[in-house]
């Protein structure tokens, strides 16, 4: 007799249960690991942020040793205009052209000179090219993001030249102008002569005289433009919303005002650079600057 094995025409596949037991798991996985990797792309960025303090940090010494002195800071030019010690960073580590810093320069923010009748940054072409007097740039362009504020804040500058440039962070994102720029690295140039780290004693505008090492009008304009993108009240930044005690607070050495009782700062005879951080939120958690610090509220 001869035996005929019967085929089944069913094939083998996963059942209901076993396909969402997998999902399950998948999700769960993708859930854990998210948020891991989130944190490994914000340290990477926070290395990067501070690899280019360092950058720019070695560029300022460069301009201290040319100039006999870090660029100044304060919030207005010599003829009262708005220009900002991010934006004085910015034209004395590259020149308003990106062509070099002029050794007659006097840190004016429509680029003439002391009197007013030199332009010291006029168009070039490279029939009249004349870099001569020029210094630097003294950060690499790589290390570098130099944009116009107008590119960060279309058509709501303040006070300031929408041409005015900045250094920007390393923590980019893309704007409504379709440019993909960080923000300004903020920059504060101590005053020596000042003796005291008080909230308390902030004078009343750009320019009013302060006793303080560190003057927090040097760049309050620009921080009030506030979190380019963002609608009002939200792109309010917390350094202005606590104004001025958060900063202090930030950047207050506590190890020296414990040891004396008087208020200091961190880098008390130079200077201050920092870095909105991940969230663009100056005075949060997460700000970077060119010295260790712990967020206090």
């Amino acid at each position: 007799m001869k035996t005929i094995a019967k085929q089944s025409n069913r094939r083998a596949a996963f059942t209901i249960v076993e396909l969402l037991t997998v999902m399950s798991i998948i999700v769960i996985l993708i859930g854990l690991l998210v948020p891991a990797l989130n944190k490994v792309r914000i340290y990477a960025k926070t290395v990067r942020q501070n690899a280019q303090f360092h950058s720019m940090s070695a560029a300022v010494e460069l301009f201290n040793n040319e100039f006999e002195g870090y660029p100044e800071s304060s919030a207005l030019d010599m003829t009262g205009a708005g220009y900002c010690g991010a934006m004085k960073l910015g034209e004395a580590m590259m020149g308003q052209d990106l062509l070099g810093f002029h050794s007659n320069s006097v840190l004016r923010a429509d680029g003439l000179d002391a009197g007013g009748g030199v332009d010291l940054y006029p168009p070039i072409t490279p029939a009249t090219v004349d870099l001569s007097a020029r210094k630097g740039p003294f950060l690499p362009s790589e290390s570098a993001d130099a944009v116009e504020i107008q590119e960060i804040w279309p058509g709501a500058v303040g006070s300031f030249l929408p041409t005015s440039r900045v250094l920007c962070d390393v923590y980019t994102r893309t704007l409504a102008s379709g440019k993909k720029v960080g923000m300004p690295v903020l920059y504060f140039r101590a005053n020596t002569r000042g003796r005291f780290h008080d909230p308390s004693m902030i004078g009343g505008g750009p320019g009013s005289p302060t006793e303080n090492i560190y003057d927090y009008w040097d760049n309050r304009l620009l921080i009030r433009l506030g979190k380019p993108g963002v609608a009002p009240p939200a792109d309010i930044h917390k350094f202005e919303d606590e104004y001025p005690d958060r900063f202090y607070k930030n950047t207050e050495n506590p190890e020296i005002t414990a040891a004396t009782g008087i208020g200091r700062p961190f880098r008390a005879d130079s200077y201050i650079l920092m870095s909105a951080g991940y969230d663009g939120d100056y005075g949060t958690a997460d700000d970077i600057y060119n010295f260790e610090w712990k967020y206090r509220q």
